[in-house]
């Protein structure tokens, strides 16, 4: 029947009804309403009973509305014009316009129709009411809620059943479960829905006691309440009573597998997840997209690509492998088990993709490396949210692509995207790798002028990032300014006070950490032990060391071990180091032993070093530091015989010595200097500045130390090479281009000559500036002719 036909049909039944003449009014609109099939025909409807005043009829004012309600294609506003147009409108018409707002939503206009409902004396009902708190549960609005409470119990309605459950499950939505238990235990009527839905409300409040408590309770307990008890139980940990409730189910269905299997995914228990999961499809239970999506998750943690493609195959079997949530969910598993090509073919085979599919995808890349595809792929991007630009971000920071993570860090800046922690936290590590403090302290602005949040993780990396440059005030404003601190807060701070040189502050941390209850862990004893190495504390080392185990039950590591190793053989205790090796509980590793060697050389016991040497070099033949080492110590005896067999060696096992290389940032520009390096734009102002510091030098009574060039070459050779070591050239160049106060600032490579550490004492008394310098193993501040190390590196 088409619009025309329609609106000539409820015209003549109109017509009819006023001349008196049979009707069949109501009949008509009932196969009108039965016929209607869209909103057009719809509001065709509509427009003639508003015209023909036949929307007065209360009876068919009511069916027309309870229509309108319950079909999908008619607009609630259309729904409201029919209310406001019925004259007198009754309890059953209400109470329908009501529903209906709950229905799509609006639960602000439900309490509206019910303040016109009370304005026109319409008696409410036993339907009333729970309509009303069900729009107060959408809203949270507990205080609304308790105000019909109290109308509830004014017109004696609170006995209902009915009533009763939607009060409970009111208040349990509003988090008031005292008030939600008091009208269950007050209630003198109470069905199954009482009882599971006072449960849920301890359910959604995680409180495992009550919950327990009430459910042993139960007069019967349904597949709902038990399915419940397993969620809240597997949240909770509480593994063993989750999977008792579900055997002692008479009857399960989905929901208790799918509950069971995500409890042991949720805690971390992978294969008993995945063999629950094969006891249900054993179990002939029917799969659906969440329980595989979370077996597909147990699969990617456990990077089982083989049992994945089982589950993909039951997907297609079940005819839901198109879903998106779950081919998003395949993506991810695949790429992480390496299956690249299956990732692919989904990615480029799917009907419908979101933004979870491309970032999935791009993930995948980064993880197997293919860095250049990822970059692709964002770039083909038809739209992307702060994710996609943080998978990316955080990849290129985590292949050690730092400049590229800047770079891409910019071009979102340009796009006004918003950062968020993850991605801040990877380009404050691109500034740190790349030694770039003004970048990274633009970022600690940006952070500052946003106002954003400084959580655990961003603050401790802005801590790691200023004590890696050596700018101890900001590490320590950041660290007071953070509201919430946790272990590894501590162990940053620690950490870089020691490195820096502030090994008193550096132990007096440690010991604040502790009076605020924080548990020290095992990278908190690396701190504590580095700190006492770097200053020679040997005592102080040893009580810690033996307070590891024996206060906080933390077994030494070899990494403890080398500590230990190293602290004894930096002062001079070589036999002690010695045995220390010798009788560790765990074999030890070729950084042990290489601690030993710097110490022999250190402490010129060429015996020992010789011993050691050939040692590591046999132990670790292509490693070039442990070959530098033990030739040096042939060439401080003299030994020119051995020298050249040990590089010998290095060429026979393809060993390159690793370049001295300093960095440092001007102007927002990172300079990179190798020793003897003339490539420099500004190479000749580099050189007269290095005569006028050797000028300078040679004034402030400066002997170059030749026994650092450990060649078989005359002395004035050696002095021009030394005074060509990549730090001086890099001290130069900060002289000419970075203006006092502002400390010169240095990366090395390696670890700081004797040489050059004396030149850059007498250079910042010379030329009266702070030099800085990060070398290999801890900083070095040079100011007035002292270092912050005082000589002990």
């Amino acid at each position: 029947m088409n619009l025309t036909k329609i609106g000539h049909h409820l015209s003549a039944s109109i017509r009819r009804a006023s001349t008196g003449k049979p009707t069949v009014t109501l009949a008509t609109l009932e196969t009108l309403l039965q016929q209607c099939r869209n909103s057009s025909h719809f509001d065709q409807i509509l427009s003639q009973m508003v015209i023909t005043g036949f929307l007065g009829d209360t009876f068919a004012a009511s069916r027309l509305l309870k229509f309108s309600t319950d079909s999908l294609f008619v607009p609630i506003a259309h729904s409201h014009r029919i209310f406001i147009h019925v004259r007198g409108p009754n309890g059953f018409i209400c109470n329908t316009m009501m529903r209906a707002h709950v229905r799509r939503n609006r639960p602000e206009q439900a309490l509206l129709v019910y303040t016109l409902m009370r304005d026109g004396d319409v008696a409410a009902d036993t339907y009333t009411y729970p309509i009303l708190l069900q729009s107060c549960s959408q809203r949270l609005a507990e205080v609304e809620g308790k105000l019909i409470h109290g109308q509830v119990i004014k017109v004696g309605f609170d006995s209902d059943v009915y009533v009763g459950n939607t009060l409970i499950n009111m208040y349990a939505v509003c988090g008031c479960l005292g008030d939600a238990r008091k009208v269950f235990d007050e209630s003198c009527a109470l069905d199954s829905v009482s009882w599971n839905s006072m449960l849920a409300g301890y359910v959604s409040a995680d409180n495992v006691d009550e919950a327990k408590w009430l459910y042993e309770r139960m007069p019967e307990r349904n597949v709902i309440a038990s399915n419940s008890m397993i969620v809240l139980l597997g949240r909770s940990g509480h593994l063993e009573e989750a999977a008792k409730v579900f055997d002692e189910m008479p009857e399960r269905d989905l929901v208790s597998w799918s509950a069971l299997v995500s409890c042991y995914e949720q805690n971390e228990m992978y294969d008993e997840a995945l063999r629950k999961f094969k006891e249900m499809v054993v179990d002939g239970v029917l799969v659906d997209e969440v329980v595989l999506i979370t077996v597909l998750s147990a699969c990617t943690h456990l990077v089982v690509g083989m049992t994945g493609q089982l589950i993909h195959a039951l997907a297609i079997k079940a005819g839901i492998e198109l879903y998106i949530n779950l081919q998003n969910a395949l993506i991810h598993m695949y790429s992480i088990c390496g299956e690249l090509v299956a990732a692919e073919k989904l990615f480029s085979s799917a009907c419908t993709l979101d933004l979870i599919s491309w970032n999935s995808m791009i993930s995948g890349y980064l993880r197997c490396g293919e860095v250049e595809k990822a970059r692709s792929l964002f770039d083909s991007m038809p739209q992307r949210d702060t994710v996609s630009w943080s998978v990316l971000i955080s990849g290129y920071a985590q292949r050690d692509r730092f400049a590229d993570a800047l770079a891409l860090f910019q071009n979102m800046q340009l796009e006004g995207i918003q950062p968020d922690e993850t991605i801040l936290v990877s380009v404050i590590s691109a500034c740190t790798h790349l030694s770039a403090l003004d970048q990274g302290a633009w970022i600690h602005a940006y952070i500052r002028k946003k106002q954003m949040k400084v959580n655990v993780i961003l603050g401790t990396t802005l801590i790691d990032m200023y004590m890696k440059f050596g700018s101890v005030p900001n590490a320590m404003e950041v660290f007071r300014a953070m509201e919430e601190k946790g272990v590894s807060t501590w162990n940053a701070l620690i950490l870089g006070l020691a490195m820096n040189g502030f090994v008193k502050e550096s132990l007096a941390t440690f010991s604040e950490m502790k009076e605020c209850s924080i548990v020290p862990n095992e990278i908190t004893f690396l701190a504590v032990l580095g700190a006492c190495r770097h200053m020679g504390l040997v005592e102080e080392g040893r009580r810690h060391f033996d307070a590891m185990s024996r206060k906080h039950g933390i077994e030494p590591t070899i990494k403890h071990y080398g500590c230990m190793v190293d602290l004894l053989g930096r002062a001079g205790k070589l036999t002690e180091a010695e045995e220390l090796i010798a009788n560790m509980p765990v074999p030890p590793d070729v950084s042990t032993w290489g601690a030993l060697l710097g110490a022999c050389k250190k402490h010129g016991d060429n015996v020992m070093g010789e011993r050691v040497g050939r040692k590591l070099v046999d132990l670790q033949p292509e490693h070039d530091g442990f070959h530098v080492l033990l030739s040096n110590i042939y060439a401080s005896k003299g030994s020119w015989d051995n020298v050249h067999e040990i590089r010998g060696m290095m060429r026979q096992h393809g060993v390159i010595k690793t370049p001295g290389c300093s960095m440092i940032e001007v102007k927002g520009t990172i300079h990179e200097f190798l020793a003897g390096d003339k490539t420099h734009p500004q190479s000749e102002d580099i050189e007269k500045m290095l005569d006028d510091m050797a000028k300078k030098l040679k004034m402030e009574g400066y002997a170059p130390d030749t026994r650092e060039v450990l060649l078989d070459i005359d002395e004035e050779d050696k002095e021009t090479t030394l005074f060509r070591h990549s730090e001086k050239i890099a001290i130069a160049f900060g002289l000419l281009t970075i203006d006092a106060p502002t400390p010169i600032r240095i990366m090395k490579n390696l670890r700081i000559c004797n040489d050059c550490h004396m030149a850059a004492k007498l250079i910042s008394r010379a030329y009266d500036r702070e030099i800085v310098v990060r070398d290999r193993h801890r900083f070095h501040h040079f100011k007035q002719g002292s270092c912050s190390c005082l000589d002990y590196w």
